[in-house]
């Protein structure tokens, strides 16, 4: 059998755990809002019209910052449009999705979801279309005190307090050409340091995220980052990241190491954020917003008919069924967010409900947890106190796409406060199982409270409407705790957490 050795260093601390790291992401498109977290007349709805069995399923999933409205449904929406009474909101055409949005959910409704699932809602803003009066003027209506017009508006549309929202997306993927409004490197940077110059005049305290580049793959990848943080640099804490992953031609070996572009994407951005800091002097240093996140089997989307010439409610898009190997590839990815969490201190994972989510429903009927939902919903829940970046002594594989991989990949939480810890871990190998010894006596470690895996003899295995319990943890066996030793045999294709206390 295959060995490997983890030493834990007490002492290498990446970061004290931010919440904000298991954040989502909502966004007006196919079924995430109408028939995903909103349902008037299903049996689970409540007088808002939101499933009740879908805010329990995001609850357990543990999810902590929602990004809303979007997405590249931002570059084109008003706001306005999604305040006051229902019956009189307009229905307008989405360009961004060619469909048809009713605004039946708006800033108010979206705001009370998010108190029902304990969430933060953090806010983007239109710089595709609009710009800065209409960020400005939504800036005064969701966080304005009384005795202005547009906060008096939002009393009048019966929410009294200041909705407080703190983070801000100064829009989205404005590189990209497929994006309403999409400019230059120049172009964004000024506009975008306009908009932050503004509403940081009306609040300081404000955490304003500025868009990055769409992938590492985008040509502008890189300049983009440079051009748009040297005007914008002394107005925003935040640079946008977004990635998604698929296997390509079969290529499982590859897939299972996604996490090393992810690594070179986050070191990448850091590298530029931080030779921009040193060019302009400041003592700021900004922080990574990995704000979309996720497994996104987008080549099959873009060859199916999901997009047609109809203009539809709220059709079905990019519903991906997941696999076991793509909850092990979503695992591991979420380790690579945490091994960089000293920089990567926010992370909205894309999409929450039936839109390339780990939540699924079905109208009328069931809601059920994906493949991707176990190691989410495990991590966020173990996961306290400090991040540890762990020693890993292990043999590689070779990958067509990024060369030599680690067989095991790792991450360690400790929270002193309570006495816990738990491990994390991968296993990359699609045919042996890897006994792994970890040196857990800096720990003070005596039990093993939990110990959990996601595998399955075929890692192409889901959940689906029909067979929605296919997939789930199962428990870890064999793992033993003695002498300051953790020892655990990993099955191949595997995702794994221990919680020790």
């Amino acid at each position: 059998m295959t060995t490997a050795r983890i030493s834990i260093d007490r002492s290498s601390v990446v970061a004290t755990l931010n919440r904000r790291i298991f954040g989502s992401f909502v966004e007006h498109l196919g079924r995430s809002v109408y028939d995903g977290i909103y349902e008037p007349g299903h049996p689970a709805a409540n007088d808002d019209g939101f499933r009740l069995d879908v805010v329990e399923l995001v609850k357990e999933l543990g999810t902590t910052t929602i990004r809303y409205p979007g997405g590249n449904f931002v570059s084109s929406y008003r706001w306005e449009d999604g305040v006051g009474p229902r019956a009189a909101r307009p229905v307008r055409r989405d360009l961004a999705w060619h469909s048809l949005e009713t605004n039946q959910v708006g800033l108010h409704e979206f705001a009370r979801w998010c108190e029902l699932t304990g969430s933060e809602l953090m806010m983007a803003v239109n710089l595709g279309t609009r710009g800065i009066e209409a960020a400005l003027d939504l800036l005064e209506y969701a966080n304005g005190e009384a005795g202005t017009a547009l906060a008096d508006q939002r009393v009048a549309n019966g929410r009294a307090e200041p909705y407080d929202i703190r983070m801000w997306c100064l829009g989205n993927e404005m590189d990209g050409p497929w994006q309403i409004g999409y400019m230059t490197a120049e172009e964004y940077g000024t506009i975008a340091a306009r908009t932050a110059a503004a509403m940081k005049t009306a609040d300081r305290t404000l955490e304003l995220v500025v868009c990055g580049s769409s992938g590492s793959n985008m040509p502008t990848f890189g300049d983009w980052e440079r051009v748009v943080l040297e005007k914008s640099y002394d107005h925003v804490e935040y640079i946008s990241c977004h990635a998604y992953y698929q296997e390509r031609k079969g290529d499982l070996g590859s897939y299972l190491a996604s996490s090393l572009e992810m690594t070179y994407f986050i070191d990448t951005v850091v590298a530029t954020a931080d030779h921009v800091k040193h060019k302009l002097r400041s003592q700021k240093t900004i922080q990574l917003s990995f704000d979309e996140w996720n497994i996104w089997y987008l080549d099959e989307h873009q060859a199916s008919e999901e997009v047609n010439d109809e203009w539809r409610i709220a059709p079905r898009q990019l519903e991906d069924v997941y696999s076991v190997a793509d909850a092990v590839v979503l695992g591991n990815l979420l380790i690579t967010l945490l091994q960089n969490h000293d920089r990567v201190t926010s992370a909205s994972l894309a999409q929450l409900v039936n839109v390339i989510a780990p939540i699924m429903t079905e109208p009328g009927g069931d809601s059920w947890r994906q493949t991707t939902f176990f190691p989410f919903s495990v991590t966020s829940r173990l996961a306290r106190g400090e991040v540890l970046k762990p020693r890993i002594d292990v043999g590689s594989y070779d990958t067509a796409l990024y060369g030599a991989a680690p067989l095991v990949d790792s991450v360690v939480t400790v929270d002193t406060e309570t006495g816990t810890s738990a491990v994390f871990l991968v296993n990359r190998s699609q045919t042996e199982s890897i006994e792994v010894s970890i040196d857990v006596s800096g720990l003070d470690a005596s039990v093993i409270t939990e110990a959990v895996s996601l595998h399955d003899a075929d890692p192409y295995a889901k959940n689906t409407l029909a067979d929605q319990n296919r997939v789930g943890l199962l428990q870890l066996e064999g793992s033993v705790l003695a002498d300051g030793t953790l020892t655990v045999t990993l099955p191949p294709v595997s995702w794994s957490a221990l919680a020790l206390g």
